[in-house]
């Protein structure tokens, strides 16, 4: 049977007493240890005399006497120093090696580290001639170059960091919607709708050639890659009060900016039984701080590294935004300040047209650098699906963004429009196709009140740690005009 063990430092799986994770067995046999735990100092009850550590080499210093070796797991920025004896041979070992060491774990003479390892043997796995590497030993490399190389930044000291960010930051929004009773929805990635209705859709069918001469599509129907969860998740709104969604969008955007991309990660939210703005933005704010406090928590020293090197200033900034609430204005009010205001802007503020990015970062300064909500767009720049206020002479909808320093826009969301007869008659103003009437359908059964929400989660990460570029936040980024790998 399997069973949960908690060893003060992490949890981890068990079968038969032999440990499967965290970098450590129960085994005499096997005495693998991950650098971060080797690096924490911590009392280890039974641990083997000789250990064995795996990775990569990130530098190789000769002496007299010894030779020192740093590697590195991925496991945490640090990496653990290493010292080899003249009996150990490291004479085919150099930066960017694949390696396995073998040896005893002794406390360091150093300030900089608890921790280091007297070698006994040094293994060679992969080699790696340091002169092809396109990654320089104690080189600073810009993203720029290294964007070059997606297949190897993971190796690079920023980018390892930003990938540990990345993957707590996406555990952390799990565990924020768990732990307040939302339901996680697989939500599809073929989908034969367009939510946004912009009409940038990746259409798809099978590479053959057979569908083309029978001039049929594979679904029967035209198919689309996702731009969004949203109309998915109002279905599970009939049967839940709070589901949620995180996974690829895909928008057919033809722009090389650094704002876009063609895949990007949304998260999204939806919630029955509320019928008023403040409950989907109260969510909003709340799972921004949080996922925010949680990285700044459990990789502080990651974080660091691009508060320190890449933007300086940004840490005073999002404890500014961590420690403030965040701000509301309407729309009308957004408009009235950006008429005020002595800056020229390239588009200009108007009522009636969608707010710019140049308009979205002006509004965030004039409220302090603090995120602030806007709220109550004009009916005619919103989709399909927003709620409509029945308010005038200025007809808005029940819709609300988010804005944060440094981006614009972080979250759009909305009441949804529940009421059959409206929104029958919106569908009908915005030319929506037969193809809907499911959608309908949803609201003829045993509908609520509802409404929710999405975050881009790579503009999520640009804002917190202060990355210009959003090709930088992802793994492996895809744009117009490229797709490598």
């Amino acid at each position: 049977m399997w069973r949960r063990r908690f060893l003060g430092l992490g949890g981890r799986w068990v079968k038969n007493g032999l440990c499967s994770f965290n970098g450590r067995s129960n085994s005499s046999s096997d005495s693998r240890l991950s650098v971060s735990l080797a690096l924490s100092g911590a009392e280890r009850p039974g641990e083997p005399e000789v250990v064995r550590i795996q990775g990569w080499i990130r530098s190789v210093r000769a002496q007299k006497e010894f030779t020192f070796l740093h590697i590195n797991d991925g496991s945490s920025l640090q990496s653990l120093q290493v010292l080899a004896r003249p009996h150990v041979d490291v004479s085919n070992i150099t930066f960017g090696s694949a390696v396995e060491i073998w040896g005893k774990l002794v406390q360091s003479p150093h300030k900089k580290q608890n921790t280091e390892l007297i070698a006994d043997e040094v293994r060679l796995i992969g080699s790696c001639n340091p002169v092809d590497f396109p990654f320089k030993i104690k080189k600073r490399h810009s993203f720029e170059y290294i964007r070059q190389f997606p297949h190897l930044r993971c190796k690079t000291n920023i980018f390892s960091s930003l990938l540990r960010i990345r993957s707590g930051a996406s555990a952390a929004t799990h565990s924020f919607f768990m732990n307040n009773g939302f339901v996680h929805i697989h939500t599809p990635t073929i989908t034969s709708n367009d939510c946004e209705g912009a009409g940038e859709l990746f259409q798809v069918e099978p590479a053959s050639k057979t569908a083309e001469k029978c001039h049929t599509h594979f679904f029967d129907v035209p198919s689309f890659l996702t731009v969004s969860g949203q109309l998915h998740l109002e279905v599970m709104t009939g049967a839940f009060t709070q589901v949620y969604t995180f996974g690829p969008a895909f928008r057919a955007e033809n722009s090389q900016t650094r704002r876009h991309l063609a895949e990007f990660y949304m998260i999204e939210a939806e919630l029955a039984f509320t019928e008023n703005l403040k409950d989907i933005m109260e969510v909003m704010e709340q799972l921004f701080k949080t996922i925010t406090f949680d990285i700044l928590s459990k990789y502080p020293e990651d974080v660091q590294l691009f508060h320190k090197d890449v933007a300086p200033g940004q840490e005073e900034r999002v404890e500014r935004m961590l420690k403030n609430p965040f701000q509301v204005l309407s729309y009308t009010e957004a408009i009235d300040i950006l008429q005020r205001s002595t800056e020229s802007f390239k588009f200009e503020p108007k009522w009636g047209n969608d707010l710019q990015t140049e308009h979205e970062k002006y509004l965030v300064q004039h409220c302090g650098d603090i995120p602030v909500f806007v709220m109550n767009y004009p009916y005619d720049i919103k989709p399909f699906y927003a709620r409509d206020n029945q308010d005038g002479p200025q007809h808005t909808v029940a819709a609300v963004d988010l804005l944060v320093p440094g981006i614009g826009e972080l979250c759009g969301g909305s009441l949804r429009e529940e009421r059959l007869d409206l929104l029958r008659s919106r569908l009908k103003q915005h030319g929506i196709p037969d193809s809907y009437q499911w959608y309908e359908e949803v609201h003829q059964f045993g509908s609520v009140p509802h409404g929710g929400f999405g975050m881009g989660f790579e503009r999520y990460l640009q804002c917190v740690l202060g990355i210009e570029n959003i090709k930088d936040v992802i793994p492996f980024p895809r744009f117009s005009h490229s797709c490598i790998l």
